[in-house]
């Protein structure tokens, strides 16, 4: 079955710390560009942070930029959103999702990205 797991959410303080995983099982993440987008309630989804399957070019939303931090592992089938000195703004849905498409678009859209994980819930209290 193919299929895209993010992970890792929950709840933490203001300040803190949370790492999100993506595994991908079914298919290879080598050749993809990856996305983490989330949702909060009411709003749009937006992009949070995107790595490329070109060259291992990174995006991020100015919104998380020198807080959060994308990484790929492809021999694990697993991309990686550290989130450091969270904020309660940060509070979303988060999601993961794949491009066929080898770099990331600035900004960051959702609609470049054809197959979505379910999200991870990240709460975070101030």
């Amino acid at each position: 079955e193919v299929q895209l797991q993010a992970s890792g959410g929950g709840l933490v303080q203001a300040g803190g710390s949370l790492r999100l995983s993506c595994a991908a099982s079914g298919f290879t993440f080598d050749d993809l560009t990856i996305g983490w987008f989330r949702q909060a309630p009411g709003k749009e989804r937006e992009g949070v942070a995107c790595i490329a399957s070109s060259d291992g070019s990174i995006y991020y939303a100015d919104s998380v930029k020198g807080r959060f931090t994308i990484s790929r592992n492809d021999a694990e089938n697993t991309v990686y959103l550290q989130m450091n000195s969270l904020k309660s703004e940060d509070t979303a849905v988060y999601y993961c999702a794949t491009d066929k498409t080898t770099m990331c678009d600035d900004p960051l859209t959702p609609h470049e990205f054809d197959f979505w994980g379910q999200g991870t819930l990240v709460t975070v209290s101030s």
